[in-house]
């Protein structure tokens, strides 16, 4: 190794990290324990340290150089000390190569071995003695990259949030198993440019793809030790760095950017899923790859009575301290370059609730939430919070400030119980499917503030949703004992795959009732990849671990998938039709200002629901009519909204239930747009007068459009299916 053969400069402060101006690159860390920092540059693969740089100037905790005559593609790293006190949260260690927390791109892969931890693997667990061997050949190295792209005359699509369909799906695993993508490409940034992913897309209907972790995450060393891999990537350790694994090109950075531009010339929005609640450096026995080496004590939340331990809110080990200025300015810093340097849309930040702890609390007026609100580049764009953490008092669900939208979970849980056909739920059904305003409305938000799903990456599919009962995860090799056990979910009547036709025909009829559901609900529906086509995970509903077919989607379909993926299209194009499903208000139940309600809730008999029915425990069956000529809302122009009117009749008992079409709205005839019980529409083209009978079939779903002009009463051949026989709804689910 040589020293000193680069004219090395002080440089500045800011920005962080390393930055090419055309003539020289500037590097600057914060680290506010640190006695001496040391740049190291590495040789273009990455294997041999060439030269090793004392960092001259100190300005606020910000150590800082310029190197003259450096260049995009110099490969680096850091080298920090400062005490080794674990007793006190100190765990410098220079024998240990760091990245650079703001670096933009990485080279080389990180190999486990027992020098890349700080201590001595193989002594006494709890002593953490020092360890002085040097890591370098086994871990990656930060890269300068050269910022320039040709954005050409790209824009935001700026979706409405009422007119959004987000889509989630996982980078690698959409792709990788889809024929009409070139083999070369797939499961990377550049297949999700393809042609073919861009028509699946927009056939679908899809406004927005929320794509699961690609910032730099690292592989758990168990978990490669039992020849699994961190599938999913909620193991961050690189904040600015899309994630190589996924570039075909090997240059992730222009790579993603021009998937970015692909997806904005469809109309299609980008949500990055992103983890700053916690880091893949673990727990205090985890390795020194980045933020331990750097500053543990500023970047990580520390036992007071035991420094040497973490505050784990997060089930991951350790949890980043956002009330530290500089663990602020991290994250604010790494979402605007994401926004304004790599064009995304939003952001979607698993377990927020973590986020906004300030001391212990929630607090929705923390030090993060508030700068995200006052911030001109973040407080515009699409900002998603999973709710909750694993710490005490972490679920807050509805209790995010204005401009927040949320993952609803009591939207999930109250659809699947009512579709797995347990009684009692109507009410809390009929709260959901109208925007959640028990969760939202007090805080003065909106439908928009509850992004509705019935599945996401963790746990089952859609398909599993409805052929387990009980989580099937040994693959994962945990013994079963990971993931949720109460999924509220049914089989229909046999555990997994099936060959009897009456089991495929109820599976298939409860998939179209979940999707109608979601897609007919108030709110901004969330889809997961491959739900559209009966993608399985064979009853794994943890599969965090499961880089292989488990998880990937299957792109050879079935009669059964395309039948179920036109379902899809058709819901969704009705939904994106009918402003009526895309209310940016809550709807008035007490009336509009010209006094006529919006919404009207009828049991079977055709009748408006009284206090007593809406409490009853054996209660299956609800009409909902929508007055699509009675919205409320104006448009940009400020013109009245206006739509169709609809009857929504939903059916989770056993059997059929005769519904009488309310006596109302003069002689307009009502036609089928959507009946689940047949997925070939075989009623589309029936209309039913007022007062006549509607057969709701078992464990169905209906959606009548009322013609716009009266008509002449229907006679008894139009009036509909003769009405099935009466039953007791009380009876138990079979």
């Amino acid at each position: 190794m040589t020293t000193r053969v680069r004219k090395v400069l002080p440089g500045k402060p800011h920005p962080l990290g390393a930055s090419w101006d055309g003539n020289g690159v500037n590097f600057a860390l914060f680290s506010e324990h640190a006695r001496k920092v040391e740049l190291c540059l590495f040789d273009p693969r990455g294997r041999r340290e060439i030269e090793r740089i004392v960092m001259p100037e100190q300005t606020n905790h910000v150590w800082h150089c310029r190197l003259l005559d450096a260049r995009p593609g110099l490969l680096y790293g850091y080298r920090v000390h400062g005490p080794y006190e674990p007793e006190y949260g100190h765990r410098f260690n220079p024998n240990k190569l760091l990245l650079d927390p703001y670096g933009k791109s990485i080279e080389g892969k990180l190999r486990w071995h027992d020098a890349d931890f700080g201590y001595k693997i193989g002594a006494r667990r709890e002593d953490l003695s020092f360890d002085w061997r040097d890591n370098a050949i086994l871990v990656p190295k930060s890269r300068v990259i050269d910022p320039r792209f040709d954005w050409g005359d790209d824009r935001p699509p700026a979706i409405a949030w009422n007119d959004s369909v987000i889509y989630e799906l996982h980078v690698k695993g959409f792709t990788i198993r889809n024929p009409e993508v070139p083999e070369p490409i797939r499961g990377t940034y550049a297949a999700l440019a393809s042609a073919p992913v861009l028509a699946h897309l927009r056939r679908l209907g899809v406004t927005a793809v929320e794509l699961m972790p690609i910032h730099y995450f690292v592989d758990d060393r168990h978990l490669l030790e039992r020849g699994l891999r961190n599938y999913w990537g909620y193991n961050s350790l690189g904040f600015f760095m899309p994630d190589p694994r996924y570039s075909a090109s090997g240059d992730p950075v222009n790579e993603f950017k021009a998937m970015v531009k692909a997806l904005h010339s469809a109309g299609i929005e980008v949500i990055l899923d992103v983890v700053y609640n916690h880091t893949g450096e673990g727990n205090h026995l985890g390795p020194t790859l980045c933020f331990r080496g750097i500053d543990n004590a500023a970047y990580y939340r520390l036992m007071p009575d035991d420094p040497r331990y973490y505050r784990d809110y997060t089930g991951c080990g350790n949890t980043l301290d956002m009330t530290h200025p500089h663990v602020l300015q991290l994250v604010m810093d790494s979402l605007r370059y994401w926004v304004q340097e790599m064009h995304v849309d939003g952001f979607r930040f698993d377990l927020a609730a973590t986020l906004a702890r300030e001391g212990h609390e929630f607090d929705r007026r923390g030090g993060f939430l508030d700068l995200i609100h006052q911030d001109p580049v973040l407080s515009r764009i699409k900002l998603i919070a999973e709710p909750w953490d694993v710490g005490e008092g972490g679920y807050q669900v509805g209790n995010f400030p204005a401009g927040w939208s949320e993952w609803n979970a009591k939207y999930r849980d109250a659809v699947r119980a009512y579709w797995k056909g347990e009684g009692g739920l109507i009410g809390d059904l009929a709260s959901r499917l109208t925007g959640s305003s028990d969760l939202y409305a007090h805080n003065g938000r909106r439908p928009n503030a509850s992004v509705n799903f019935i599945t996401s990456h963790d746990g089952f599919t859609l398909n599993d949703l409805v052929s387990y009962e009980k989580k099937h995860n040994e693959a994962n090799g945990e013994k079963n004992r990971d993931g949720e056990s109460n999924n509220l979910s049914w089989n229909c009547g046999r555990e997994g795959p099936s060959d009897d036709p009456e089991i495929t025909l109820l599976r298939a009829r409860q998939k179209r009732n979940l999707l109608a559901t979601l897609f007919l609900s108030q709110g901004v529906p969330m889809l997961v990849a491959g739900d559209e086509m009966g993608r399985t995970q064979a009853g794994n509903n943890n599969a965090y671990n499961q880089d292989n077919e488990i998880s990937w989607v299957d792109w050879a379909l079935t009669p059964d998938d395309r039948e179920l993926l036109n379902f899809a299209c058709r819901i969704i194009g009705t939904r994106k039709q009918h402003p009526i499903f895309r209310r940016r208000s809550f709807f008035k139940p007490h009336g509009t200002r010209n006094g006529e309600k919006n919404i009207l809730w009828f049991n079977p008999e055709g009748l408006e629901m009284s206090d007593t029915e809406w409490n009853q425990g054996f209660a299956h069956c609800l009409g909902m009519y929508l007055a699509g000529d009675n919205i409320g809302e104006v448009d940009e122009h400020g013109e009245p909204i206006r739509d169709a009117n609809f009857l929504l009749l939903i059916n989770a008992y056993h059997e059929a239930v005769p519904f009488q079409i309310p006596g109302f709205q003069g002689n307009r005839r009502w036609q089928v747009v959507v009946d689940t019980h047949a997925s070939d529409m075989r009623n589309a083209e029936k209309h039913y007068a007022r007062g006549s009978i509607y057969a709701l079939q078992g464990r169905s779903l209906a959606l009548l459009q009322q013609s716009p002009q009266p008509t002449m009463p229907a006679s008894p051949e139009s009036a509909a299916v003769a009405p099935p026989a009466i039953i007791d709804p009380s009876r138990t689910r079979k």
